[in-house]
C-alpha cells in the first residue's frame, strides 16, 4: 500500500517513514503541480483534515496529514496552530524561538509548562476522513540546548527528562514525541479501518 504524507518537509517525512516501516511512503514533492491547500481551520485537527482530504482527492491515494505545534500554558496555549509562523514568516525557526523566549521572559521554571501537539488526519479518496491526537508534555527552557530535531526542539524538555529534544537522541524522540504518540495511536485505531 502506498500512502501519501501531505508534507514537503523532508525531516518530517523521514520521521514518519521510520514510524511506519514496511509501508511505501511518498511526499507531496512527488506532485509538484498540485498546490498545497489553504490551512484555514481553527484547530490542529481541522487543519490536518483539510490537508489530508485535499491530497487524497488530488492524487487518488490514501493521504495522511498532520498539523502540529507547541502550546505553552503561560501564554494561554500560544503559539498553537500558528507555531510555524509565530514570528510572522512561515518556518523561520530562529525568529519563532526568539519570540517565544521573549514572551516567556521572567516566567519561572515551574510555570513554563508546555506540550507539543500532533493531530493526524487520514483521508481516503472518497472523502472519508478520520482524525486523532498525540501529545508530549514538558517545559520550555530559558535558552536553547542542542542542535538535533527542528523547530522548537532545542527549547523543549519532555516530562521525565533533563535534556531538550535538541540534545536527546532521535531514538528517544521517536518513541515519546507527540508525532510518535499520534502514529502509535493511528496504527491501533486505523488498522481495522484500512
Amino acid at each position: 500500500m502506498t500512502i501519501l504524507i501531505a508534507t514537503r518537509n523532508a525531516h518530517k517525512l523521514q520521521e514518519i517513514r521510520e514510524m511506519l516501516p514496511g509501508t511505501e511512503i511518498i511526499g507531496t514533492d512527488n506532485y509538484p503541480d498540485v498546490p498545497d491547500p489553504e490551512e484555514n481551520g481553527s484547530t490542529f485537527e481541522a487543519n490536518a483534515a483539510i490537508k489530508a482530504e485535499a491530497w487524497a482527492k488530488a492524487t487518488g491515494l490514501i493521504a495522511i496529514a498532520d498539523d502540529s505545534g507547541l502550546e505553552v500554558d503561560a501564554l494561554g496555549g500560544e503559539p498553537g496552530i500558528h507555531s510555524a509562523r509565530y514570528a510572522g514568516v512561515h518556518g523561520d525557526t530562529a525568529a519563532n524561538n526568539a519570540k517565544l523566549l521573549c514572551a516567556l521572559e521572567g516566567v519561572p521554571t515551574e510555570q513554563r509548562t508546555a506540550r507539543f501537539v500532533c493531530a493526524l488526519a487520514l483521508a481516503l479518496p472518497d472523502g472519508t476522513v478520520k482524525t486523532l491526537r498525540g501529545t508530549c508534555e514538558g517545559r520550555i527552557l530559558e535558552s536553547g540546548a542542542g542542535a538535533k530535531g527542528f523547530g522548537y526542539d532545542p527549547l523543549f524538555v519532555p516530562e521525565g527528562y533533563a535534556d531538550s529534544f535538541g540534545v536527546l537522541p532521535e531514538s528517544v524522540k521517536a518513541t515519546i514525541s507527540h508525532r510518535a504518540k499520534a502514529f502509535q495511536k493511528a496504527r491501533e485505531v486505523w488498522a481495522e479501518w484500512l
